[in-house]
C-alpha cells in the first residue's frame, strides 16, 4: 500500500484543470448497456472505481478500453450475461447501477446485494421498490438481488427519502418502459442530470431533470451516442477549501461553478475571493485566519456532503467556532478523531461537530477512512506545521485523479511513497 508524506505551510499556488467526474461517469458507463451498440464516453477521470466499472462491464460481455488518457471506447453488443457479482459490487456500490440498465436492456438482473459501508449503511429499498413500480419482480436470496421484467410499464415512483442512485436507476429503466414514467422527491443532482442528458442524447424522452419531478415517456429504442462528462464539482471544491487552509491563490478550469454554488458561498463567508467565468473559478485567500462558518449536509442544491469533511478540516484553523451537521450519511465524522490526532480541537455530539478553530495544527501520522475523509487529511497536512502521513490512500485514488502531482503543480510538497507497516 501506498502513503502520502507531505510537508505542510505551502501557500497553493497556480492553474490546474479538474477532472472528468467520478459519480457523473459510472452511471453513464451503466447506461450503455440499454441499447447495445458503440459509444465514445470523453472527459474520464482514471480512477479505481472507473476501472472497477469497466471490469463489471466487461464481465457482462461488454468491451471497454482506454482511447488516449481519457476517453474510453465500449462496445455493448455482446452483453448477455446479467450477473453483477460479489466480488465487484463489495468493492464499489455504483455497481447497482447496472439494475437499472440491465432491466431495461434485456429484462433481468442479479446484482449482489451491496452491504453497508464505512460512512453509513445506505440501502437499496428505494431502488427496488422503484423497479416493482415499473413492473418487475423482485426477491433477494443468498446476498443477490434479482430482478425480471416480462414487459417494463410506466408509473408514479415516489421515495421517500432523495436517493442518487435510486433516481439514476429509475431513468435508466423507464427509458425503455411502455408509458410514461413519472419520478417524485427525485435527486436534483448534475450526476443526475448529466445522466439524463445523455440519455436524452440516446433518444431518451425526458423532461424535469435538476428538478424534484422528472417525467419519462418510454421509447421503443434508444440510439449509441458519443458523449463527454461533466466536470467533477467534489473535486473543485476540494481545491477550493485546500486553497483557503493554505491562504493560497489558485485557479480551477473544466469546472461548473453552479454546481458547486452552495460551498462557494459558504468560502466566501470564510473569507476567501472567489470569481467564476464561464468555467473557470479564481480563488484567493489572505494570510488572516479564516472565519468560523456553520454548515449543514443536504442533498443538492444543498451543502454536499461530500465537502463536509474537507469543510471541518478548514475550519479547525478558523478563528470562531464552527457547527457542522451531517444530515446524509450517519457515520460520516470519522476524519474528526483523525483531525484530533494534529490538534484540531473539536468535539462530536450526536450528528454534529464542534470546532473550535485554533492558531495552527501540526503535522502527525494519520489513517483514511474513506474517499472524503483521506482529502480532509491531506488539507490539513498541506496547512499543517511540521510533516503528516497519511496512510491507506488507496480511498483517495477512487475519486481524485493524480491528487498529488496536480497538488506539486501548485507548489505543495507531498510525496507518494510505499507504506512499508501496511504490507503489499
Amino acid at each position: 500500500m501506498d502513503k502520502f508524506i507531505i510537508e505542510g505551510g505551502e501557500r497553493l499556488k497556480g492553474k490546474i484543470g479538474i477532472s472528468g467526474s467520478k459519480n457523473a461517469v459510472l452511471p453513464l458507463i451503466a447506461a450503455t448497456i440499454l441499447q447495445k451498440g458503440t459509444y465514445t464516453i470523453g472527459n474520464v477521470p482514471r480512477l479505481k472505481d472507473v476501472t472497477t466499472m469497466m471490469k463489471l462491464l466487461d464481465l457482462l460481455g461488454g468491451k471497454c478500453e482506454w482511447r488516449g488518457d481519457h476517453t474510453i471506447s465500449i462496445d455493448t453488443t455482446g452483453v448477455e450475461n446479467h450477473v453483477a457479482p460479489y466480488e465487484l459490487v463489495k468493492k464499489m456500490r455504483a455497481s447497482v447501477l447496472v439494475l437499472g440498465s440491465l432491466i431495461g436492456g434485456i429484462k433481468k438482473a442479479t446484482v449482489s446485494y451491496p452491504g453497508g459501508c464505512a460512512i453509513g449503511e445506505r440501502p437499496i429499498d428505494l431502488h427496488l421498490k422503484g423497479l416493482s413500480s415499473l413492473g418487475c419482480e423482485v426477491t433477494i436470496r443468498e446476498g443477490y438481488v434479482d430482478v425480471t421484467a416480462k414487459k417494463l410499464r410506466g408509473g408514479r415512483i415516489t421515495f421517500d427519502t432523495v436517493t442518487v442512485g435510486g433516481t439514476e436507476n429509475m431513468l435508466m429503466a423507464s427509458s425503455l418502459a411502455k408509458g410514461e414514467t413519472v419520478i417524485e422527491n427525485a435527486a436534483r443532482e448534475p450526476e443526475v442530470v448529466d445522466l439524463a442528458r445523455m440519455l436524452k442524447k440516446m433518444g431518451a424522452q425526458i423532461d424535469g431533470e435538476g428538478t424534484p419531478v422528472i417525467r419519462i415517456k418510454g421509447v421503443g429504442e434508444l440510439t449509441p451516442c458519443t458523449y463527454d462528462v461533466i466536470g467533477d464539482r467534489i473535486e473543485a471544491g476540494t481545491f477550493l477549501a485546500a486553497c483557503g487552509m493554505t491562504r493560497g491563490s489558485i485557479v480551477l478550469e473544466n469546472c461548473i461553478p453552479e454546481h458547486i454554488k452552495a460551498v462557494i458561498d459558504k468560502l466566501r463567508e470564510t473569507g476567501m475571493e472567489i470569481t467564476c467565468d464561464g468555467n473557470t473559478i479564481k480563488a484567493s485567500m489572505s494570510r488572516k485566519r479564516p472565519r468560523a462558518v456553520d454548515v449543514k449536509t443536504l442533498p443538492y442544491p444543498g451543502f454536499p456532503t461530500d465537502m463536509q469533511a474537507q469543510l471541518m478540516a478548514a475550519m479547525t484553523t478558523s478563528k470562531g467556532v464552527s457547527a457542522i451537521t451531517e444530515t446524509i450519511f450517519e457515520n460520516r465524522m470519522m476524519h474528526a478523531a483523525e483531525l484530533r490526532r494534529m490538534g484540531a480541537d473539536i468535539r462530536v455530539v450526536g450528528n454534529t461537530a464542534i470546532v473550535h478553530g485554533v492558531e495552527s495544527i501540526s503535522g502527525a501520522k494519520v489513517m483514511a477512512t474513506d474517499l472524503r475523509a483521506s482529502a480532509s487529511l491531506i488539507i490539513a497536512g498541506l496547512a499543517a506545521y511540521g510533516r503528516t502521513e497519511v496512510s491507506r490512500i488507496y480511498h483517495i485514488d477512487r475519486g481524485y485523479e493524480h491528487i498529488e502531482e496536480k497538488l506539486q503543480s501548485l507548489g505543495a510538497r507531498i510525496t507518494r511513497v510505499k507504506d512499508e507497516n501496511m504490507g503489499a
